[in-house]
C-alpha cells in the first residue's frame, strides 16, 4: 500500500485519542465472559464488500454464528453496508469500532490492520495484547514486491498469522518477507470458495479488461498523467480500431474496469464507451468484480491479482506488460515477467490485438497454462474458509 494511499481518510488525532481512551477504559471495567467469540473482519479499506475478507466474513456468519459473532468493518462514507444489509456491520473509526477491537478475540484483515480494522491502530496497538490477528491475503503474492513503510513494521510483527494460498506463497513470505514460519498457514484463498464450478465457456463472448495501478503515478498532474505510458496504453487498447472491429463483428462484449484511482481521469474515456458495439465501462462496485470474473470468459490485464482467479477458473488471459522495464525498476516482482506468466505475453497493443484475434478466431476457451495452476494454488476443493476458520478460530 502506497504512502499516498495511506494519507487517504486520516482521522482527527484528538478525536481518535478520545474514542480510543474511552473504549479502552470501558473494555477494562466491563470485562465479562462473552458467550461467543468475537471476530472483526475487514478489507479494501472498508470501501466495499469484496475479496477474501468479505467472503470469510460471510462464511463465519453463515456457518459459525452459534460460536462466533463476526463483525464487518466498513467506511462510514459509503452506503453499501446498509444498502446491502451486511450483518453486524460497524463503521470504522466509531467508538463501537474501538471498543470491539479491545474486546475482540480475533481480527482478520485483507490489506492493513490500520485501514481495514481500526484506524490509527499503530498508535495504540500496545494496549491490546490478547487479540489474535490474521492477515488474509488480498491475492496470491508474486507480481508486486511488498512495500513496507516504517509504521507497518510493528503491525507486521504483532500479526499472529499470515494465510497463504500454497506452499509456493508460504516460501515467498518466509524467504522474501522474512515472516517467521510459525506465523505462516497454508489454508487457501477464501475468495476461491465462491466459484462453484470450473467450466470454461462454450464459446468466447465476454472479455474483461482490468489494469492495476502504479503508485508512482499518484503525484502527477493531469497533463503529466496523460503523457504516461499507463494512460497512453490504456486509451490505446480501448480505442484500437482493430480490437473494436473484432469485438463488434463477432458479437463480443468487452467490459472495462478502470482502477478506482483513475476516477478523476474517467472523463477522457467517456467517448470510447459504445454498448451497441460491445464496449462497456463498469464501475468498481456495480456489478461487483467477483460477478465480472464469473460472467467474463477471458481477461485482458497487466498483472492485476484478478488474473489468479482466471487461472483458477481455467480461462484465457492476455498479459499486456507495456511498461515492464519501468515497473521492474520502480516496484519489482517476485515472479519473472518473461517466464512465469500464465497466459499470452503481449508487450504492445498490436500484440494484444493479434492474440485476441487468435483466441476469437480459433475458439479458444481454456487457459493453455492451466497445468501451472498447481504451482501456485494448493486447493481447488472449496474448503479454504473452513480451513482458515479451523486453523485460527478452532471452529
Amino acid at each position: 500500500m502506497s504512502v499516498t494511499l495511506k494519507e487517504k481518510g486520516k482521522l482527527d488525532p484528538l478525536k481518535v485519542f478520545i474514542k480510543v481512551t474511552a473504549a479502552f477504559l470501558v473494555s477494562v471495567f466491563s470485562r465479562k465472559k462473552e458467550q461467543k467469540k468475537i471476530a472483526l473482519v475487514g478489507g479494501n479499506l472498508g470501501e466495499k464488500y469484496e475479496d477474501n475478507a468479505a467472503i470469510f466474513h460471510t462464511y463465519l456468519y453463515n456457518h459459525h454464528a452459534d460460536q462466533v459473532t463476526a463483525y464487518w468493518m466498513y467506511d462510514p462514507k459509503t452506503s453499501y453496508a446498509t444498502d446491502g444489509q451486511i450483518p453486524n456491520a460497524v463503521p470504522l473509526g466509531s467508538f463501537r469500532n474501538y471498543l470491539l477491537f479491545f474486546k475482540a478475540d480475533y481480527t482478520f484483515h485483507g490489506h492493513s490492520l490500520m485501514y481495514d480494522i481500526a484506524p490509527s491502530v499503530d498508535k495504540f496497538l500496545f494496549l491490546n495484547r490478547k487479540t489474535i490477528i490474521t492477515h488474509v491475503s488480498h491475492g496470491i503474492e508474486g507480481f508486486k514486491k511488498i512495500l513496507i513503510q516504517k509504521e507497518d513494521v510493528p503491525l507486521l510483527k504483532r500479526t499472529n498469522y499470515f494465510n497463504c494460498a500454497s506452499v509456493y506463497e508460504k516460501d515467498l513470505k518466509l524467504n522474501e518477507w522474512k515472516i517467521p514460519e510459525r506465523k505462516l498457514i497454508v489454508t487457501g484463498l477464501p475468495r476461491f470458495d465462491r466459484y462453484a464450478d470450473i467450466k470454461p465457456a462454450k464459446e468466447m463472448k465476454n472479455i474483461l479488461m482490468m489494469m492495476t495501478w502504479r503508485e508512482w503515478l499518484f503525484d502527477l498532474s493531469e497533463e503529466e498523467f496523460m503523457q504516461s505510458a499507463y494512460f497512453k496504453n490504456t486509451f490505446g487498447l480501448i480505442s484500437h480500431p482493430g480490437i473494436r472491429e473484432l469485438i463488434q463483428q463477432n458479437g463480443l462484449k468487452m467490459q472495462i474496469t478502470l482502477h478506482p484511482f483513475m476516477k478523476k481521469f474517467k472523463k477522457h474515456f467517456v467517448g470510447l464507451a459504445d454498448p451497441a458495439s460491445g464496449i462497456e465501462f463498469l464501475s468498481s462496485t456495480n456489478p461487483s468484480i467477483s460477478q465480472a470474473i464469473v460472467e467474463n470468459d477471458m481477461l485482458l490485464t497487466d498483472i492485476t491479482s484478478v488474473s489468479w482467479d482466471f487461472l483458477y477458473l481455467n480461462k484465457p488471459i492476455i498479459f499486456n506488460m507495456f511498461d515492464r522495464e519501468e515497473y521492474l525498476a520502480q516496484r519489482g516482482t517476485y515472479l519473472s515477467l518473461e517466464t512465469d506468466l500464465y497466459g499470452y505475453k503481449a508487450d504492445t497493443i498490436e500484440e494484444v490485438y493479434a492474440y485476441l484475434k487468435k483466441i476469437v478466431e480459433e475458439g479458444i476457451t481454456t487457459n493453455d497454462w492451466f497445468p501451472k495452476a498447481t504451482d501456485y494454488i494448493d486447493y481447488f476443493d472449496h474448503q479454504n474458509c473452513q480451513r482458515l476458520a479451523k486453523r485460527v478460530l478452532g471452529v
